[in-house]
């Protein structure tokens, strides 16, 4: 059992230290995503524009830097920018949305990379007091298992 939480442990630190290590390659393999559910997006039900209208609209943002990312993509030649992107749903019109400079009004203007990733940043302290309590916790049971180990060794000599 203490090989096991020992084994658990190490894969845990690991991993934590992984992604401590490749955290800019995360942000950048994020932002590189991102871009690409932009360029792909379409009002169909696929999963990643409903991430993205996901995203737009739980963090108050629009596009990847800021709103004018939608005017090179393709949907934005059909309808303009997704309603997703509205401050108000009653205020928004297709004809502002096609229209750059009127959608400035009426859209947030900040981009979601920002936004994800601050946020992702400010919760990783919370992520990481929870990461060194459950590792106490892993800790502890390893050396009461150890102690338990021996115990038991122990006393299977002295019962002969």
């Amino acid at each position: 059992y203490a090989m096991l939480l020992s084994l658990i442990f190490l894969i845990v630190l690991v991993a934590a230290v992984v992604g401590f290590v490749f955290r800019h390659e995360i942000k950048t393999n994020f932002e590189s995503n991102l871009n690409l559910a932009l360029r792909d997006y379409n009002v169909t039900a696929d999963r990643h524009s409903e991430a993205v209208d996901t995203i737009q609209r739980t963090l108050h943002c629009c596009g990847v830097q800021n709103y004018s990312d939608w005017e090179k993509t393709e949907y934005f030649t059909q309808r303009g920018i997704p309603r997703s992107c509205c401050k108000s749903q009653d205020d928004c019109s297709e004809k502002d949305l096609k229209d750059p400079n009127k959608a400035k009004l009426k859209v947030f203007v900040d981009g979601c990379f920002f936004l994800v990733t601050s946020t992702m940043e400010s919760k990783m302290s919370v992520v990481a007091g929870i990461s060194f309590g459950i590792a106490c916790f892993q800790l502890v049971g390893i050396i009461l298992a150890c102690c338990l180990s021996q115990y038991i060794t122990n006393n299977q000599y002295e019962m002969v």
